[in-house]
């Protein structure tokens, strides 16, 4: 079973005041629950978990758009730096999907998944899925489906965060940073109908912002 930092449900998490947040976003925003030094520290941790459990293939690392590009990059930043200085190393090489199954705070019943066409490339190769966010996990398995479809020789999910919810499809990935609770979060590229996306940190959105950026 992966392991993760588990943030509780009763986190308190910290006052917006104590970090720098963009003045735009200062009245849309509960509280800061993940600091983003520590979202770093724990990627990195994740980079070197799948170094040592997928040293030696080589890795096409598959970014699911748009919510995991800033996860993906760093990540990607921590296991290049280990390629360098450690033991083992993966060949990598990258390729991007975009997916979408949210309208406003709702998850909606259908995933749209846009660039499918393309995953026949990743036949017989040994594929690295990164994800921001496994909620409900039917998002995931709607992607692995197809992706099972192509005949890829490994497949492996990496999610930054997984919430609980009592919705979820009882889904977990290969490698998990965050146990969240069942809030709205955005920041670190989370976002609310494309907004708080420059966010550095994760935080929980306020149900006045709902409102105001509500399409």
């Amino acid at each position: 079973m992966a392991s993760y930092l588990q943030i509780a449900d009763d986190e308190k998490g910290h006052e917006l005041d104590l970090f720098c947040v963009p003045r735009h976003y200062e009245n849309d925003l509960e509280k800061v629950i993940i600091p983003h030094g520590l979202i770093m520290d724990r990627t990195e941790r994740l980079a070197r978990d799948i170094i040592q459990d997928m040293g030696g293939h080589h890795i096409v690392a598959l970014c699911v758009l748009k919510g995991g590009y800033k996860f993906f990059a760093d990540l990607l930043d921590y296991i290049k730096a280990l390629n360098q200085n450690s033991d083992k190393s993966v060949p990598l090489t990258v390729d991007f999907i975009r997916v979408k199954s949210y309208c406003n705070d709702k998850s909606t019943s259908s995933v749209q998944v846009m660039g499918e066409d393309e995953l026949s490339s990743l036949a017989g190769k040994n594929v690295l899925i990164v994800e921001d966010i496994v909620e409900t996990g039917r998002t995931m398995q709607t992607l692995l489906s197809l992706l099972s479809e192509c005949k890829p020789k490994m497949v492996k999910v990496v999610s930054l965060l997984v919430k609980r919810t009592p919705k979820s499809s009882g889904y977990r990935p290969d490698y998990i940073g965050f146990e969240v609770p069942d809030a709205f979060l955005v920041g670190y590229a989370l976002d609310y109908n494309e907004y708080f996306r420059d966010l550095s940190h994760i935080c929980i959105l306020n149900e006045q912002a709902k409102e105001k950026y509500k399409v």
